[in-house]
């Protein structure tokens, strides 16, 4: 029998930016993306939903300090040229030198700090080519879910996400991070996020207007739960 899904407050959300222990946790939290290959999957995903174009306008959700973004613009860059990128976090914490190095691989990035659902409702339809989320759809209940999921599917043509995969494995591994100097406050964030991850095809049993988009889901090494939504015939 599966594990059912869990959602519980995480440290990390509730403490400032400046908390030293945050800044600690949001280091750790690259060694954890690192650890799971997540650079790697989410450019695949977004490779694959964008197969046939180039995007020129991208939005990324829950971007934290852009670091994990980088990473993967840093992949992107050589075929996707001259992206405008927005960073939303309800924190305003994109260092000058990551947005300098964006800059560098020739994209474009702007920090945008808002709640995600006051953003998605003043958006326009189309406004974006391509969504994109990394460990951040956990976060909500399946009410707020369905209402963010909701929220994305008229504003682009390709959502893309990737989030802890709700499974015995990454369970075990959530409790594990002690071994890599990871603090109390990744320790307990990660195992929380595990109990409210993603299995099977539970995302896309939330995606509204399915028929008119292709829909992608399952598991990315032991780890990973990925989630693909492709407007069919998406011509501009």
């Amino acid at each position: 029998m599966g594990l059912p899904r869990s959602v519980e407050s995480e440290w990390l959300d509730d403490l400032p930016a400046s908390d030293r222990r945050a800044i600690r946790s949001r280091r750790d939290l690259k060694r954890v993306n690192r650890f799971m290959l997540q650079s790697g999957i989410r450019t695949r995903l977004l490779a694959e939903g964008c197969r046939d174009r180039r995007p020129r306008a991208l939005l990324e959700l829950g971007a934290g300090d852009g670091t994990f973004m980088l990473s993967v613009a840093r992949r992107l860059a050589p075929r996707w040229p001259g992206v405008n990128l927005k960073l939303l976090d309800r924190q305003c914490i994109v260092s000058n030198e990551t947005s300098t190095q964006f800059r560098a691989l020739g994209w474009q990035a702007e920090a945008v700090r808002s709640d995600v659902f006051d953003y998605l409702s003043a958006a326009r339809e189309r406004s974006v080519e391509v969504v994109t989320a990394n460990l951040f759809l956990h976060h909500f209940q399946r009410d707020g879910l369905a209402r963010l999921l909701a929220g994305i599917e008229p504003l682009a043509d390709v959502f893309a996400a990737c989030e802890p995969a709700r499974a015995s494995a990454a369970l075990v591994a959530s409790r594990l991070l002690w071994a890599i100097g990871c603090n109390d406050v990744s320790r307990h964030d990660a195992v929380v996020s595990v109990r409210a991850g993603f299995r099977d095809r539970e995302l896309s049993g939330l995606w509204p207007n399915k028929e008119a988009w292709e829909l992608h889901e399952g598991t990315a090494l032991p780890f990973t739960h990925y989630f693909l939504a492709r407007r069919r015939n998406a011509g501009r």
